[in-house]
């Protein structure tokens, strides 16, 4: 560690400086006196005094003192020249040890020469007669000087190890009950993450151990014993009554950090991880930035390779829209874009305050950035005209629609003028305003859809495909599955419901579902929009599905509480619209590969773009008094596959269990 970390971030007032620097100074004029008392005390035997042929004198009154008016104020110079003042006690380590060794021979040879010269000054002056009475007696023991040095650098060394004990073993134990805590992982991340509990002053932990695969079993770090493998990992929790599980394991693949979680299911035992070494050495992390493992690191994927050089040429200095820009992903979308410095960002949102909200965040994280907001219903034809006359936008991300299942099943026709209408809106104003590209957010509940959210995109999607070729503007289309910690999502719900103590409901058993994270989405999105040529339908690959009760008993138990015992898992039925499996491509029809590892395209058929037209003027003209029936007929009537699911609630059969 190095020597010049600061006790705090906060700056000392300068009288409180001068008064650490002044005790300091002294404390280490006072280890300088002793480590030379201590040389004479070596050097002689630990006798008073020198035999001489006029008799015994007493080397403190004679030699000591008069060399310790030399040592110690060159050895302090020697130590404020190597910076020795300004380092904190409390986190010495090597590279203190080899500053106070390095300063420590500097003085000393600096010491030896001024004595040397005296010596010689007065026998040059006085003559081998009267060397016995200078004012400077000599040393007939001139291993004092190796032995000064010596104790020097042990006497500077152990005082500040004993603070540095202090702090992190004898404080920090006082009024402090202490977590018993197991670190996953003896490398590089676990030993660094070990070194910060010990000096840890609040929050204190008992670390009873490591768990790794690699390192040698029973051998210690900082004297505390690698314990095992990290398959042995509930069995030790049990034994050693540990309270929280430290990940330090920053290449940690998901699927690694969720079998820990399920091996420790019930155990009531607590996760958190850990930044990785490169993170803290580049400054985006501190090592004390130990955080709770959250789902997204039990369902999360690889980080995002995204070609920043192709999404920067198409947005750097572009005039850029976002429509639902107060939403989940459209919030996201203009962070993503904000980050590559667009002309002017316009946002476009019918909340009012969801705009107020995003418009704040980025104007204070990115200043430089020309930020419009504009409230604006996308159903709107008018006023959007108006606003792309006005800002002449390149590109067009469109992510504003209706997106909650079983409410759209209540209120169909908002869903199709919402996701349908206002697709319409945007594309048709996009061709009449000559923007470049214009990049749709869709779901893979447009696939085989059973909702009608689900179907109102597949409808809005055939449009736009539609589109291609009509006009200079190209459409775009990217296609994902569920979001992880969207506005109105399971993962939100499950949260609110475990903090009230339970049940966790869950749809069904067998209810399985894709998940990526927003930030992922987002700039999966931005990636894809540069790839498309017109007419496309990008679909992000949305890695291994997952269970919905699988979700949820992982949430329960990384909130240190046992599934089943301490929170309920109650099934509640399938909801109108709601699908138990989610797919990616329709019968006939598949997903090739692209340049990039996580988007495919949709090869999908060519639709009858007048059909498509008609249908969906006739469906924007019965919203608004036509039945739920007649508009699902009317949406089959577009989207053969639609199959309506049924209205009423599927309950799980009588052999699933009602809790988990």
């Amino acid at each position: 560690m190095t020597d010049q970390k600061p006790i705090s971030d906060d700056p000392l007032p300068a009288g409180m400086v001068r008064n650490r620097m002044l005790l300091v100074v002294c404390a280490h004029g006072l280890l300088f006196a002793g480590a030379l008392l201590a040389a004479f005390f070596l050097a002689y035997n630990f006798r008073w005094a020198v035999e001489r042929p006029d008799g015994p004198h007493w080397w403190f009154s004679e030699l000591y003192l008069p060399l310790l008016a030399i040592a110690v104020p060159v050895k302090l110079l020697a130590f404020l020249q190597a910076g020795q003042y300004r380092g904190s006690w409390r986190y010495v380590g090597l590279r203190d040890l080899f500053g106070v060794i390095s300063a420590s021979l500097v003085g000393t040879f600096v010491f030896l020469t001024l004595y040397f010269v005296l010596e010689n000054v007065w026998r040059f002056a006085y003559g081998e007669a009267l060397i016995d009475r200078q004012p400077v007696p000599f040393l007939r023991q001139s291993s004092v000087f190796a032995l000064d040095w010596a104790c020097g650098v042990a006497f500077v060394s152990a005082a500040r190890i004993v603070v540095r004990f202090y702090y992190e073993d004898i404080q920090p134990r006082r009024g402090t009950e202490a977590n018993r805590a197991l670190i996953v992982g003896a490398g590089d991340t676990g030993e660094a993450v070990l070194r910060e509990l010990l000096r840890m002053r609040s929050d204190r932990y008992d670390c009873v151990g490591f768990l790794d695969d690699t390192a040698q079993p029973f051998s210690r770090i900082h004297g505390v014993e690698v314990l095992g493998s990290i398959d042995e990992i509930r069995g030790i929790c049990i034994a050693r009554e540990v309270q929280e599980v430290l990940i330090a394991l920053p290449s940690a693949t998901p699927r690694v950090i969720r079998s820990l979680v399920e091996q420790c299911e019930g155990t009531g035992v607590l996760f958190r991880t850990i930044p990785a070494v490169t993170d803290l050495i580049e400054g985006r992390v501190q090592v004390s930035q130990i955080r709770d493992v959250d789902i997204a690191d039990l369902l999360g994927r690889e980080p995002v390779e995204l070609d920043t050089e192709q999404i920067g040429e198409q947005l750097r200095g572009k005039r850029v829209v976002v429509t639902g820009a107060g939403g989940s992903i459209g919030s996201e979308m203009c962070r993503q874009v904000a980050a590559f410095a667009p002309q002017r960002l316009i946002l476009i949102e019918q909340s009012e305050n969801s705009l107020f909200e995003i418009d704040r965040e980025l104007r204070a994280s990115f200043p430089g950035v020309n930020i419009v907001p504009c409230v604006a219903d996308i159903v709107d034809g008018t006023r959007l005209r108006r606003l792309f006359e006005r800002e002449s936008p390149s590109i067009v991300f469109h992510a504003a629609a209706h997106k909650h299942v079983p409410m759209m099943e209540i209120n169909p026709g908002e869903a199709l003028k919402n996701n349908i209408g206002g697709t319409v809106a945007v594309a048709d104003t996009a061709i009449a305003t000559k923007v470049q590209t214009v990049v749709m957010v869709s779901t893979d509940k447009a696939v085989n859809p059973t909702s009608v959210m689900g179907c109102s995109k597949r409808v809005a999607e055939m449009y736009v495909q539609g589109l291609t070729g009509r006009g200079s503007t190209h459409f775009i289309t990217v296609r994902f599955g569920n979001v992880l910690g969207s506005s109105g999502s399971v993962v939100p719900i499950f949260k609110q419901q475990i903090a009230r103590g339970g049940p966790v409901t869950v749809t069904h058993p067998e209810m399985v579902r894709f998940f990526m994270t927003i930030p992922e989405a987002a700039q999966l999105v931005l990636q894809a929009g540069t790839m498309g040529k017109g007419g496309e339908i990008y679909v992000l690959h949305m890695g291994d599905p997952v269970k919905i009760v699988d979700l949820a008993r992982d949430m329960i138990t990384l909130s240190g509480l046992r599934p089943g015992t301490d929170i309920e898992i109650a099934f509640s039925g399938t909801r109108p619209g709601e699908k138990l499996y989610e797919e990616l491509s329709s019968e006939g029809e598949n997903i090739g590969d692209t340049a990039h590892p996580k988007i495919g395209i949709w090869k999908h058929r060519v639709e009858d773009f007048g059909a498509v037209h008609r249908g969906i003027q006739h469906l924007i003209e019965l919203a608004d008094s036509a039945t739920n029936g007649q508009l699902q007929g009317e949406l089959q009537a577009i989207v053969p596959e639609y199959v309506p699911s049924d209205p009423k609630p599927t309950k799980p059969t009588d052999k699933t269990p009602a809790t988990t």
